[in-house]
């Protein structure tokens, strides 16, 4: 028999306020235990929330950018469950009037996801076991940090068609700034529904949720055993039973955690002490007016006005900082491609050396055009400038000042170049013979020691050009 994998998604998402969604505690990651937190984030009795804008704003930014449908009239409801990083033993959310529904999101290849909902919530805090003194510790910093929801309908086959739908929402959610969606921090978070059925069958599966993915690779592989799994229990005469189970990242696997709540389960009733929130239609207009162009939209643009490649667009707009720096650079006059060959090559190396985020990059895009000028120009040759850009990626240095004191130009004395040219072939005669015997590495040999003589501020295109004139 032929199965179908039938999934839905649950994607939990912090918002990149400063402070949190009801208080005005700080969303920083890290900080010791319990510092990060206040009588209302905490559930103290007698406190009161109060909505903070910002969190508001960021989710009808989101909502937009997943063609929802906004809520004019939105509200807030408890979410009653005890655990014990849950200290009021409920959770502000929204159920009955998300801010957001009706979305969806198209995947490439034809392939569109419904979004059935966004709405906003509080996240709770988090469990930390001692396995030294066998003691789990529960650390309320997170108690109260901004989330939105976005729920999918069960519209996935493949964990592939998962994967793109995460790395879309993904950009568009870091384009808009309204998260830094770092999985290894918690920014955003993945449970997956997932069921079974005969291919060609309309009837749902028994739906298991995996939760503790935190990556999107974990993802793809927890996909990938769940299913098999299903699949064991149903050709073998048993049943699969509604549950939550957690991925083990070390043994490949889910297991159970335990029953799988329902809506009755949590006894939602509406929030008595936040009102219900009205959104005007000049709000809306001043928010769909600010949203930026998405990574999408910069890569049709990419390859229309710069005559790009499709996969340097794709490099390009792989994070909002990055494609700022192009564009800054571009407009500056460094030729697109040049700029682009520099930024897929010598800065994204440097920020892989050092780990560090495009947006925290200290060159700036006035240095790297100057430089670039520099070579389209014949002031240095290519090799030379990426020395240059090396030495002064780190403390964004002046790059006509270092050229300078380094004595770094480029010789464009041709009669100097071709003085050495000869030089060099004279006192290498066995290279010279292996070359004209068909033997390409004694060229590279030959090119070498002209670059060296002439401490590499040579054109290499022009040695190359005069040694093989000379040696034909």
């Amino acid at each position: 028999m032929t199965w179908e994998t039938v999934i839905g998604l649950e994607t939990h998402v912090e918002l990149a306020t400063k402070t949190k969604i009801f208080c005005s505690c700080t969303t920083a990651f890290g900080g010791d235990p319990n510092t990060h937190c206040c009588p209302v984030c905490t559930g103290m009795p007698g406190t009161l929330p109060v909505l903070n804008k910002k969190v508001l704003e960021f989710a009808v930014k989101a909502g937009l950018a997943l063609n929802c449908a906004i809520t004019r009239r939105t509200k807030f409801d408890r979410k009653n469950y005890f655990y014990p990083d849950l200290p009021k033993a409920y959770q502000i959310s929204q159920l009955y009037l998300p801010i957001c529904r009706d979305g969806r999101v198209d995947i490439g290849g034809g392939k569109t996801v419904r979004v059935h909902e966004l709405h906003m919530e509080e996240d709770a805090g988090k469990l930390v076991h001692d396995p030294w003194i066998d003691q789990t510790r529960a650390d309320y910093n997170r108690c109260g940090v901004p989330l939105i929801e976005i729920v999918t309908e069960p519209d996935f086959r493949t964990a592939d068609e998962v994967i793109a739908y995460l790395e879309k929402l993904k950009e568009a959610l870091t384009y808009l700034g309204v998260s830094d969606c770092k999985m290894q921090e918690g920014s955003l978070r993945c449970d997956v529904n997932l069921s079974v059925r005969p291919a060609g069958s309309d009837t749902l599966g028994t739906r298991t949720e995996m939760k503790n993915l935190s990556s999107f690779k974990a993802i793809a592989r927890a996909i990938d055993y769940e299913a098999k799994r299903q699949i064991e229990l149903i050709t073998e005469g048993k049943r699969v039973v509604q549950e939550t189970r957690r991925w083990d990242e070390n043994k490949d696997a889910t297991y159970a955690m335990r029953s799988k709540e329902n809506a009755q389960d949590y006894r939602y009733f509406p929030e008595p002490d936040i009102p219900p929130v009205e959104l005007s239609e000049e709000y809306l207009d001043a928010l769909r007016a600010a949203q930026p162009e998405l990574a999408g939209a910069k890569r049709v643009r990419y390859q229309a006005d710069y005559a790009l490649p499709e996969y340097d667009c794709q490099m390009l707009t792989s994070d909002p900082a990055l494609a700022a720096f192009f564009e800054a650079t571009v407009a500056l006059g460094a030729p697109p491609k040049q700029a682009a060959n520099w930024i897929m090559g010598e800065v994204l190396a440097a920020l892989s050396a050092r780990a560090m985020e495009p947006k925290n990059m200290p060159l700036t895009p006035p240095t790297l055009a100057r430089l670039i000028a520099l070579v389209t120009g014949g002031k240095l040759n290519r090799n030379t400038a990426v020395k240059v850009f090396e030495a002064v990626f780190d403390a964004d240095g002046d790059v006509d000042a270092y050229v300078k004191a380094h004595g770094l130009e480029q010789i464009d004395d041709a009669a100097l170049v071709e003085d050495v040219v000869d030089r060099i072939l004279s006192a290498n005669p066995k290279s010279v013979e292996d070359y004209r015997s068909g033997k390409e590495k004694a060229f590279g040999f030959l090119v070498g020691q002209v670059m060296r003589e002439l401490k590499g501020k040579a054109d290499p295109k022009t040695v190359n050009e005069l040694l093989r004139s000379k040696l034909s």
